[in-house]
Order: structure tokens, then C-alpha cells, then sequence
């Protein structure tokens, strides 16, 4: 009997080969100070302890799964095979290993932090049931992130990697606002073609301080960097995280056949990990068939799972507000432009920096925030190569209610698969 298939008789004897194969398996352990068991700080301390207000914890696992695409293909072929991540925070330590396996979503689990935190974010390799012949590792990358110990980077040849049926716990004193982005660093072209990438961004210490942007004569009390004007100022944000994939690399990871990555050419666009017009639907794309299978009609798990693809791109404003689009790249085979029909950008950041010199008769450790000219620049599309990441802000003062449109100017990737008008491409409603 095929072991793929093998492994799907029940959870209960997956995780029982799985624990013969790597005993570790039943002993997942995050570190999460003023927690007790699941990741998530809890309400009421113990007595006398002293919990820090500012830390945060998530704990995900990394594993394979499958996702929907938008195409209109009937059959199985437009479930992609996928690895990635999936949120496990609030999971007791003893469920975690079963509710992470076929469990990864595209994009990741969206990372949102404050400055100030003392973020604590805990990975455990479930291992990847549809391939039970791989032992790969995994880690995670906090793309752009300043101050990283060597240990806690991701990177493989300088920092810790997660074996199959381990948990490390990486820490990071945030420090920097800013749009970053998250990905699994081992085999980085393989595991982030397949889909280990995910939103993650900062939010600075001057939120909550109302401050009147001059230029327009409107107070804000949410930035996204500490520019002491207001000038960053926005009403609602959204995270934009652009990619593709390859379909043949993907069937071909599932069929266990040697990976094609020099012929490596993606064929499906998305916006976090959806085709339009999945990117703009409130209803999430269908759970696929041996997902579901697993989590939603099995009796042993009761973690029912509702989308392998969470997160919606549609953009919605008031007619007078300001949107943050925190827009970011992980493809690992292309730069994409992205365009904004009918409405001006202003492009504030680039690679969770503001876009601000320094001012000559400032001393050279003064911050670009502190003084400095800004260097804020208007535009109608925006092109971001691997590992880039853009804050974009849309002012809606002045323009009509409709819908817009927030697309790729690749024109060749509008479409899902074999089927045109798709793709990379979501909705921006005003009303």
C-alpha cells in the first residue's frame, strides 16, 4: 500500500508512525513567558508573577496542505499541493501536532506587531504528510528585520533549523516599524515556491498620538512610521503580499519527481494566495477535498477548517478616508508591477524604512523620522522584485464612490492558469 495513503487511514496512527519515526513529535514545547500551555498569554496570572505587558506569542507549524485555485477546472488538478504555515496559537501543546498537519494556508498566518514588543514566535515541524519520504527542516525568516541574533535569523548556514517533529522558539525586541514579510529559509527557492511566505508588519510607537497632517489639514491617530508630522497618517490599512506559482513545480512536488526549477515559470498570480475574483469574495475559496477529509470529517480532530486561503485583498474605504497598503513581494521568480486604477498612490516607505533623508545640519545619529527631507513620491503603479516591500498611501479626498481596481500591469498575469481575467488583481470600494 502506498504510505501517502497509508497515513490517511487515521490521525491517530499518522502521528503513531510519525512518533516511531521521531519520537520528539509528542513533546512540542513553546516558550511563551506568562503562558501555561497554548501560546497565548493568559487572562489572569499566576500568583506573583510578573508578566512583561509588552510580549506577544504565535506559535505555527510548518507543514504541506492544498489550495483552491480560481480557475474553473472541475476537477482536482485546481487543488494546488502547497507547503507552508498554519496558525496553532491557542492550540494546547498536546493537540498541536495533530491540527497542524495538511493544515499549511497561503498566504501564512499574518504576523502584526507593535514597536516595543517582545515578540516570541514559536515554529513546530509537523512534517509533510502527502510526503512522508521528505525530513526537510524548516525556519523562519524575518525578512528585513534589524536587529536578529544570528540564532534567531532563519538563515541555514548561520541560525537554528527545525527538524521534523521539533519546536524552537525564536525571539525579536521589535524595535523598527515597518512592512516586512516572513518565509521559511531552508531550500529557500523549493519551500518558497511552494509557499512558506507570509504579511508581517510594525506598527510605530506614535500610534495613538493624534498629530494633523499640514498638507491636508486632517489629524490622524494610526502611522505607518513615526514621522513626527502625521504625514503617514492613515484611516484603514491592508497587507498586500503579491507571488505566483508554478503549477507543473507544484504537481510534480506532490508526484515525487525530480523539481524542475530551472524551468521554473509561474503560471498562477495571486494576491494573498488568491486568484481575482477569489482576491475581493467575503466567502474564501472552498476547503480542498483531503483537507477536509482530514479536519472536517474526521472524528478525531475537531478543528474544523473553513479555508486553506484566509486572507481576503478587498479593499474598502469611506469616500475622504486615507488606506495603507503595506504591499510586499516573496516571488522567487519574478518582479511584478502593481497599479492602482483611477487613484493616485503615494509611496511614504520602501523595505520598512520611511522615505526620508537626513538633514545635513542634523548630527549623523539623528533619525531620518526626527528631520530631514521627505522623499515621498506620487505615482500610479508601484514594482517590487523579491524580497521588496512598499507603503503605499490612497487618498480618497475628492474621488467619486465606485469600485477600482488594484492590478498587475504584467498584463500576462491576469488570468488563473488556462483561464483569463484573474489573477493578480483585487478590488478597492468606495463608498
Amino acid at each position: 500500500m502506498n504510505i501517502s495513503k497509508l497515513l490517511f487511514i487515521s490521525t491517530p496512527l499518522a502521528l503513531a508512525i510519525s512518533a516511531v519515526l521521531n519520537p520528539a513529535l509528542a513533546a512540542v514545547n513553546i516558550q511563551c513567558p506568562g503562558d501555561s500551555n497554548d501560546g497565548i498569554v493568559d487572562a489572569v496570572p499566576a500568583p506573583g508573577a510578573n508578566y512583561d505587558p509588552k510580549v506577544k506569542c504565535k506559535h505555527l507549524a510548518a507543514g504541506d496542505g492544498f489550495i483552491t485555485m480560481a480557475d474553473s477546472t472541475v476537477t482536482t488538478p485546481n487543488e494546488m499541493y502547497i507547503l507552508g504555515f498554519s496558525d496553532l496559537t491557542g492550540v494546547p501543546q498536546n493537540k498541536a501536532a495533530s491540527h497542524g498537519l495538511l493544515a499549511a494556508t497561503s498566504t501564512a498566518p499574518t504576523i502584526e506587531l507593535n514597536e516595543g514588543d517582545k515578540f516570541y514566535l514559536s515554529l513546530t515541524n509537523v512534517g509533510m504528510l502527502k510526503r512522508p519520504d521528505l525530513f526537510d527542516p524548516h525556519s523562519v525568516h524575518f525578512h528585513g528585520f534589524p536587529n536578529a541574533a544570528s540564532v534567531f535569523d532563519g538563515e541555514p548556514e548561520a541560525s537554528a533549523t527545525i527538524g521534523m517533529g521539533s519546536t524552537f522558539t525564536y525571539f525579536y525586541d521589535i524595535k523598527e516599524p515597518g512592512t516586512y514579510m516572513y518565509h521559511c529559509h531552508v531550500e529557500a527557492s523549493e519551500h518558497m515556491q511552494m509557499g512558506m511566505l507570509g504579511n508581517l508588519y510594525v506598527h510605530p510607537a506614535q500610534d495613538g498620538t493624534a498629530k494633523t497632517d499640514a498638507a491636508n489639514n486632517v489629524s490622524y491617530d494610526k502611522f505607518a512610521y513615526n514621522d513626527t508630522d502625521g504625514s503617514t497618517g492613515y484611516d484603514v490599512e491592508y497587507p498586500i503580499q503579491i507571488g505566483s506559482f508554478d503549477s507543473t513545480f507544484h504537481a510534480e512536488h506532490i508526484a515525487v519527481q525530480p523539481l524542475p526549477f530551472a524551468d521554473m515559470k509561474d503560471d498562477y498570480a495571486v494576491i494573498n494566495g488568491r486568484g481575482y475574483p477569489d482576491t475581493y469574495s467575503d466567502i474564501p475559496p472552498a476547503v480542498p477535498s483531503e483537507v477536509d477529509a482530514l479536519h472536517n470529517t474526521n472524528a478525531d480532530l475537531t478543528d474544523d477548517i473553513a479555508t486553506t486561503q484566509p486572507l481576503s485583498s478587498k479593499i474598502t474605504a469611506t469616500q475622504g478616508q486615507r488606506v495603507l497598503l503595506r504591499i510586499s513581494n516573496l516571488n522567487v521568480t519574478r518582479n511584478y508591477t502593481l497599479a492602482a486604477m483611477g487613484l493616485p498612490m503615494k509611496v511614504v516607505g520602501r523595505d520598512a524604512r520611511i522615505l526620508r533623508a537626513m538633514d545635513k545640519n542634523n548630527p549623523l545619529e539623528t533619525l531620518p523620522q526626527n528631520g530631514g527631507t521627505d522623499l515621498y513620491y506620487e505615482t500610479n503603479s508601484v514594482t517590487l522584485g523579491s524580497g521588496e516591500t512598499a507603503d503605499v498611501l490612497i487618498d480618497t479626498a475628492g474621488v467619486a464612490p465606485g469600485t477600482y481596481y488594484l492590478y498587475t500591469t504584467n498584463l500576462n498575469y491576469l488570468s488563473n492558469g488556462p483561464d483569463d481575467f484573474g489573477g493578480m488583481m483585487t478590488e478597492i470600494v468606495i463608498s
